[in-house]
């Protein structure tokens, strides 16, 4: 449920900024993105998905290390 709601923000987020072209949503559709990223990576691990766990969990880290990064840079 977590991950569809995650999905729906960064989705969202990702039109507004198609529209409006508004650089201050990046940080936000970043964070959204990892956590989404990360949820996906705790259900994987749950169904004994090691490898898809893994996956997802560097993934995740790398898209939030992006994201301190970004919105150190906005704000």
């Amino acid at each position: 449920m977590m991950k569809v709601i995650f999905a729906v923000i960064t989705f969202s987020l990702a039109v507004y900024l198609f529209i409006t072209v508004k650089d201050q949503v990046i940080p936000y559709m970043l964070f959204s993105f990892g956590a989404m990223v990360l949820v996906t990576g705790i259900s994987e691990l749950k169904e004994k998905r090691k490898t898809n766990a893994i996956i997802s969990f560097l993934v995740s880290a790398f898209v939030l290390f992006v994201f301190i990064n970004t919105f150190n840079a906005f704000h």
